[in-house]
Parts: structure tokens; C-alpha cells; sequence
């Protein structure tokens, strides 16, 4: 029987309850208000309006892409680079660099270490950088530069805007559900221990994640892990769709990563940051392999609310499958 040899704690933000969208009877007014204010707004929000920007503005046109090119390729790598920079550099100097908010809202209450032979070039932060810029950018530009391939030579039909409005509205449900829902899987993948040891590993050498560690992940993880985009190779959208599931896979993962539930600019200012969901499965590894859009922990047994409770039935578990 287990037994904790400390006094537990609860994880902050505990407990932590399966969106109000999944309770019956139904609860249409909550769930809306859970949908805008507890997942997509404001990151999702603004990814979309930068979605609908890069598209316009800084996306090479279907012309240059008919043929795969490292010119307009290289200019996709770097806006996405410049992007993700953009979103994980301020974060971390205002919170780790600064520590502008000190210890307020930080889901795990000790610092990530200086000095450690764990990560390359004995530095988590440079580490980050590298794994994030050098392969997963990489990756993600690869994916979606085949992605606007296969559409700029007809392989795949464009979905307009003009007459397929709310066509589109829904594809863009479908994406933002799609996401979470993919990543469920392919993270319980990549959690068999041969992948794990493999590949997954050098991710979680992050169990004290910062912004930079959100894809700092061993390439192999990142062609996994960027399959996604693999959804518009047989179903249709508009192209900001695609580069918006960019923005999703490739920046969120650094806001969600960033270790502080909130992000605190003087005495009013509260932007949620840090998932407590997902920062406890870097704490135990074992649960919450999903995000809690699309809550399969849940119906799978992995789901841990981050209650003394759930620590407790956590640890009697991995105990009693030591012993078996």
C-alpha cells in the first residue's frame, strides 16, 4: 500500500475539471464562455489574425510554389523562425531573464538550473533555442511548403473564401479540435519505450519546461509531432487554415510551455500562459498525454487533476506496478 513519505501538496490550478462543453446534461451559455475565454482567446485569436496577415503579406504566391524551391522555402523557414522568436524571446526575458512577476503563478516553484550536463552546451535555455530553430522549424517549414505544393499545383483543390464562408468557419472548427486531437495519439506514440528512449526522451529532459522548451523535441518527434498538416493533404481548406495550423503546433507549444499559469504586466494586466494540465505530465510522465480540448485522459484513465488525491492514486499505481 502506498504511503506518502512527505506532506503532498496540491498542483496549482488544481482541481483541474474537464471543460464544461463534455458535462450533461449540456451547458450551451458555459461552454460558449469556456470555448472563447478558456481556450481560444487571446493566443488562438491572435494566431488567427496573424494567420490571415502572413498569408496575405508574407507567403510566397501559389505561382512561385508550384515547383519546390529553397528560395520561397527558405523565406517560409524564416517567417516562422521570426514568429516563434517573436512570441518565446519576450516571454522568457519577462519571466525567467527579469523574473518580472518573481515566483507569481510559476507551476513549478524552482528555477531551471544554470549550469547542466543534461542539455547541449550545458544549458537548457541554448538547448531549447537549438532543438526549437535547427530541426523543429525545419520540420514545420518542410510540412507546410509540401502542404502549399500539393494545393499550388492543383493536387489538392483550394477552398475559396467567396461563397464557401461558413465551409470555411467550420474547417476552421475542425482545425483547431484537429490539433489537440492528433496530439493525443501520436504522444501516447511516441510514449512506447522504444520511441521514448529514441526520441520523445530528449523532451523531457524539460521537467521544469520554459517557453523555449515548447518543440525543443529530437527530430524524429518533430516529423511526428508536424504530421498534422498531413489532414490538408485529403481534405481541402483555404490556405490560412494551413498556415494557421502552423502557428498552432509550431508557437502555441511556447505559451503553453512557458512554466506560469498567467503572465502578469503591472497590477491589472492577466494573460493566461502555462497549462498546469500539461506541466504535470512533465512532472510524471505517465498522465495527461492529451490537452484538455479534447479530454481522451479522461476517458482513457491518464487524466490527473492535479489533486493530493490524484498524486496519491498516481503513486500507489506506479508502485504496484513495480512490484508486479
Amino acid at each position: 500500500m502506498y504511503r506518502p513519505s512527505r506532506t503532498a501538496v496540491p498542483e496549482i490550478g488544481a482541481p483541474i475539471e474537464v471543460p464544461v462543453m463534455y458535462v450533461w446534461p449540456p451547458k450551451p451559455f458555459a461552454a460558449l464562455r469556456w470555448i472563447l475565454a478558456g481556450w481560444l482567446l487571446p493566443w488562438w485569436g491572435c494566431f488567427t489574425v496573424l494567420a490571415v496577415s502572413c498569408w496575405y503579406f508574407f507567403t510566397p504566391d501559389f505561382a512561385s510554389m508550384k515547383v519546390l524551391s529553397w528560395e520561397w522555402m527558405a523565406l517560409i523557414w524564416l517567417r516562422n523562425a521570426v514568429l516563434l522568436t517573436l512570441f518565446a524571446a519576450p516571454l522568457h526575458w519577462w519571466l525567467y531573464t527579469r523574473q518580472g512577476q518573481q515566483d507569481e503563478t510559476k507551476l513549478n516553484q524552482k528555477w531551471q538550473p544554470k549550469n547542466s550536463s543534461r542539455f547541449l552546451f550545458n544549458s537548457q535555455l541554448k538547448d531549447n533555442v537549438f532543438w526549437s530553430l535547427v530541426s523543429g522549424v525545419t520540420i514545420w517549414t518542410l510540412f507546410e511548403s509540401i502542404t502549399f505544393w500539393l494545393y499550388a499545383n492543383g493536387y489538392v483543390p483550394v477552398v475559396q473564401w467567396k461563397g464557401s464562408e461558413l465551409t470555411i468557419l467550420a474547417l476552421g472548427v475542425v482545425t483547431v479540435f484537429w490539433s489537440p486531437l492528433h496530439f493525443y495519439f501520436i504522444h501516447r506514440l511516441l510514449h512506447w519505450r522504444p520511441l521514448y528512449r529514441l526520441a520523445h526522451a530528449l523532451h523531457h529532459k524539460n521537467n521544469n519546461p520554459q517557453p523555449w522548451s515548447g518543440i525543443s523535441m529530437h527530430p524524429i518527434e518533430h516529423v511526428i509531432y508536424f504530421s498534422a498538416f498531413a489532414l490538408f493533404w485529403v481534405i481541402p481548406v483555404h490556405p490560412v487554415l494551413i498556415v494557421l495550423l502552423g502557428f498552432i503546433q509550431g508557437i502555441s507549444p511556447a505559451i503553453s510551455h512557458s512554466g506560469f499559469q498567467e503572465v502578469r504586466l503591472g497590477k491589472q494586466l492577466r494573460i493566461a500562459s502555462g497549462d498546469p494540465f500539461h506541466q504535470i505530465h512533465h512532472k510524471y510522465y505517465e498522465v495527461n498525454y492529451g490537452n484538455k480540448p479534447v479530454p481522451f485522459d479522461k476517458l482513457f484513465g491518464s487524466w490527473h487533476d492535479g489533486t493530493v488525491e490524484a498524486q496519491a492514486a498516481f503513486r500507489a499505481r506506479r508502485s504496484q506496478l513495480k512490484q508486479a
